[in-house]
């Protein structure tokens, strides 16, 4: 069955290499269909419109279409990590030559907004000791990478 919505991401010239860094950073990813300009359409013929490609089986396509649009923080992929070392890797991946912002954001080489979380925040985060919960968001507030030990750490303070 195919996804009824796909994300649809616009690069200015970048699809090829953004489509190969988000497929070599995540484990279950692939590389699909590339289509191409053709004579007399807007970008040079021959050069890539849109690529498509999978990360744990959500479908993308990104296009090349050009400098007029601009990637902005206001819509984010969040990725749901199962340990540290999942963290740690994709977090150097997403953030070389891009920024990095507090709370598990960062934002690609590409434009690209990303939060790199554990899965496991939600539960920390609603602990149902609100005193437990609390110190995790100041834990959380202080951190830009996640660091999983350190917010068990904060939860379980006394």
């Amino acid at each position: 069955m195919q996804q009824k919505i796909t994300p649809f991401l616009w690069f200015d010239t970048q699809a090829e290499e953004a489509v190969a860094l988000y497929t070599r950073l995540f484990k279950d990813a692939r590389a699909g269909r590339v289509t191409r300009y053709p004579e007399g359409g807007p970008g040079p013929a021959g050069s890539v419109m849109t690529a498509t490609f999978s990360i744990e089986g959500q479908a993308f396509i990104a296009l090349n279409g050009g400098p007029m649009v601009k990637f902005s923080p206001a819509i984010s992929f969040v990725v749901h990590c199962d340990s540290q070392a999942e963290i740690d890797r994709l977090w150097a991946g997403l953030s070389e030559g891009g920024s990095t912002q507090p709370c598990g954001w960062l934002t690609d080489r590409f434009g690209v907004s990303w939060q790199v979380v554990p899965r496991e925040l939600d539960q920390l985060m609603t602990d149902p000791d609100p005193a437990r919960a609390q110190r995790v968001m100041r834990a959380m507030l202080g951190m830009t990478r996640f660091d999983i030990a350190a917010l068990h750490a904060a939860r379980d303070a006394a």
